[in-house]
């Protein structure tokens, strides 16, 4: 393809890098760089690389490599700081370097190879230089000019967000990643800081908006924040002062892109994408664009698909890093939920705070501190965080796993048949501490399908009990709950597989709702509920409750969540009432509340009761993650024993942000913000994850859909790959045999001993 001509808007490490790479692929290239600022103007002070982005440099670049491996800073610990008590954790293995000499070695390389670096000059209007070169590679940071020029075709999308920070330095090197915590008469304020040359660090002064205006700092200049900085976190820095560099308050901004070229023009690094200076990848993730465009336009046959390759490797990588990004800037600014966490269990949860550290791995780094973490908890000796047991009011869960709910459309009237024994006496045989059933319906109007099952019936009811007996007979030690619920407007729809939400081509039942709202277009008219109607309702929910106490169950979980009847009287978006049971959110909850009050009446006073809520409608307008607080407060103040949280599934044009455990960070904040045990839901797949969840005190119990789908013996095999045999899990006697991973088939061969010349 022809790049002969190559233009570079900015001159960052993530241009500069593009730049060289570009040119010593193909020397006769004409490779021009655009830079506003001057050689040696930065605004930051230390850049941190990973393992995996210096082992692609070295690949690709030794020289550079040489280079940066002659200044790198390297260490191993995480010192944590909280409340006057230090936490080492170590085994995480940094390197650093100042930015400014990156830039320095940068620039010698783009020199030697024959880049031409215009330092101080605006780059020529974007529409120019793609007239006037083959390639523009616009590399001009979080403000980008090219982004801008062509907004309509990029599609950004820029999220502000409840931080404010500074960037200042301290001349000494700590001798760990440092992060500490000051709980002042304003709030809580944050430092996180790190060495990148052997007499310098970094250090980012980090604290919420309304923190930042009540201390002051809105109305000091640079000195009287930078002085301030070094008053608060005195203790740290050793009584030393901070300086600055242009150093300004700023709120971080996420930046993604719909689109990352157009035509021959390029985003790389942070005009394509952000992530949070807590996860320490922003220079990372520009240093890896620029290695993986220059291989997808020297490995394909044209720009356009160079181009797209470059996009289709980059795009999912840097989704993942952002989602990791996002939980670590959200777990900062919700840092005051976690103050009165013990200070070792504080510290795990804030060095897994993105996901990306988890328990196995942490416990490969540091055994001791994770070890440590685990006695904190309560785990006794060898047993992994999942397998400790968990007490709901009269019922104690033998571990920490659940087999969430998941509408299984496979009834007939209402009426659970062998299907539903054997999905979920084989759940139950795999070892988990609580099976539940699928919503199982309280009328048949309260219906989502004409296969889903109910308990409006006596002949329901003893089938439930046929399972409830089996579970209890053949799985002693796990428990079996029931999730009741009524369908609302979503109702009368066909099967799953046959058309999700789709209304039946026939044999339809009458809707009812909160609000005569269709849940989407095409959808039925549900009438509004009347006071009468809303009795009604209430009285079947009360039914239902008693014929699941006869049938067994050992706990009830009462579903105002995903769009269903319940649901709809919570959310906004959905309960346009102007009555008592709408408007504000305590009217919006009084019916929910007043239907958990007559079933808790009803439900045998030593068996739990939970709620399964949305904690976001993932809407403009609906539920949001503070509205889940006060929900979850309102059902604890009525006596609920945990809140199962879930989101969305309320509105048909939601917009969820899907990702691992991706709905964790609501039952957290409801776990910290309310005295109510939470349980977590949503792609939690790996046991690692509920490891690593449990034992930050993020949620009390996780709930698993998927996983036990595709694997009825999940717990049992997560037990066995931990090696774990206590009394968190056990294996039905006729399963023993299978307790140990099958032997596989020989895959390596013999090493070869000798070496033998021609």
């Amino acid at each position: 393809m022809e790049t002969s001509r190559i233009a570079i808007v900015g001159g960052g490490p993530g241009g500069l890098y593009a730049a060289a790479l570009l040119k010593r692929l193909d020397p006769a290239r004409e490779i021009t760089v655009w830079e506003r600022n001057a050689p040696d103007d930065t605004f930051g002070f230390g850049v941190v690389l990973s393992d995996e982005t210096l082992g692609g440099i070295e690949h690709a670049d030794p020289l550079v490599y040489e280079a940066l491996q002659k200044d790198f800073v390297r260490w191993d610990d995480i010192d944590i700081v909280h409340r006057g008590v230090q936490h080492t954790s170590g085994g995480h293995g940094f390197a650093a370097l100042g930015r400014r000499r990156l830039l320095q070695i940068l620039h010698e390389r783009c020199h030697t190879l024959g880049v031409e670096l215009r330092f101080r000059s605006e780059a020529p209007h974007p529409d120019e230089l793609s007239r006037s070169y083959d390639l523009v590679v616009a590399a001009d940071g979080v403000r980008s000019t090219v982004r801008d020029t062509y907004a309509d075709d990029f599609r950004p999308r820029l999220a502000a967000h409840r931080c404010r920070y500074i960037w200042l330095a301290a001349d000494f090197a700590f001798d760990a990643f440092r992060f500490e915590i000051a709980e002042t008469e304003h709030g809580v304020m944050q430092l996180h800081a790190y060495p990148f040359a052997a007499d310098a660090s970094t250090v980012i002064v980090e604290m919420r908006e309304e923190v930042w205006r009540a201390a002051g700092f809105a109305d000091l200049d640079e000195a009287g924040s930078v002085e301030r900085c070094a008053k608060i976190f005195a203790e740290a820095l050793g009584g030393r002062p901070l300086r600055s560099n242009k150093s300004a308050w700023t709120t971080f901004r996420t930046v993604t892109n719909e689109h990352w070229s157009r035509g021959n023009v390029v985003l790389l690094g942070d005009a394509a994408h952000t992530a949070h200076f807590s996860i320490g990848s922003g220079t990372k993730l520009a240093v890896e664009d620029a290695l993986a465009l220059a291989a997808c336009l020297e490995e394909q046959p044209s720009l356009d698909k160079a181009l797209a390759a470059y996009e289709e490797e980059r795009r999912p990588v840097v989704a993942s890093t952002q989602r990791a990004a996002r939980a670590s800037l959200e777990w900062f600014e919700n840092l005051g939920l976690y103050l009165d966490q013990p200070p070792r269990q504080f510290a795990f949860n804030l060095l897994t705070r993105s996901r990306r550290v988890t328990h196995d791995n942490l416990r490969l780094r540091d055994a001791r501190f994770t070890g440590a973490v685990e006695r904190e908890f309560g785990c006794p000796a060898g047993t992994p965080p999942m397998f400790t047991p968990f007490r709901l009011r009269g019922l104690t869960l033998r571990n920490r796993v659940v087999v969430s709910p998941m509408d299984m459309y496979s009834a007939v009237d209402g009426v659970p048949g062998d299907f539903h024994l054997v999905h979920l006496g084989a759940r139950a045989l795999g070892g988990a501490g609580l099976v539940m059933t699928e919503m199982v319906c309280v009328s048949e109007e309260g219906r989502i399908t004409p296969g889903c099952t109910g308990l409006y019936t006596a002949r329901q009811a003893d089938s439930w009990k046929r399972i409830t007996d089996f579970v209890h007979a053949q799985a002693p030690g796990t428990a079996i709950g029931v999730q009741l619920g009524h369908s609302g407007r979503k109702g009368s729809t066909k099967l799953m597989w046959e058309g999700m939400d789709e209304p039946l081509d026939e044999g339809n039942w009458p809707l009812a709702a909160a609000s005569a709202l269709p849940y989407k277009p095409g959808s039925q008219v549900p009438r509004e509920l009347s006071r009468a109607q809303l009795t009604d309702i209430r009285e079947q929910f009360v039914a239902a409750a008693r014929r699941a106490a006869r049938a067994g169950f050992d706990l009830l979980e009462l579903h105002c969540a995903h769009g269903y009847l319940l649901s709809g009287f919570l959310s906004p978006l959905t309960n346009r009432r102007t009555d008592a049971y709408g408007g504000s959110l305590e009217k919006r909850l009084r019916f929910p509340l007043e239907v958990f009050d007559a079933v808790r009446a009803v439900w045998p006073g030593e068996r739990p009761m939970t709620v399964r809520i949305s904690a976001t409608d993932w809407a403009e307008g609906g539920t949001t993650a503070e509205d889940a607080v006060d929900i979850a407060r309102a059902f604890a103040a009525h006596g609920v024993d945990a809140i199962d949280v879930s989101t969305g599934q309320v509105v048909s044009d939601e917009h969820p942000e899907f990702g691992r455990s991706y709905q964790t960070p609501f039952a957290d904040r409801i776990r910290h913000g309310t005295d109510v045990p939470v349980i977590a839901v949503g792609a939690i797949s790996s046991w690692d994850d509920v490891n690593s969840l449990i034992l930050a005190g993020r949620t009390d119990l996780c709930a698993l859909a998927r996983p036990h789908l595709y694997d009825p013996h999940w717990t049992l095999h997560a037990a066995a790959e931990q090696n774990y045999t206590g009394p968190g899990i056990t294996w039905p006697a006729p399963y023993r045999a299978g307790s140990r991973r099958p032997q596989t088939g020989r895959t390596d061969g013999p090493k070869p001993r000798l070496t033998l010349g021609s």
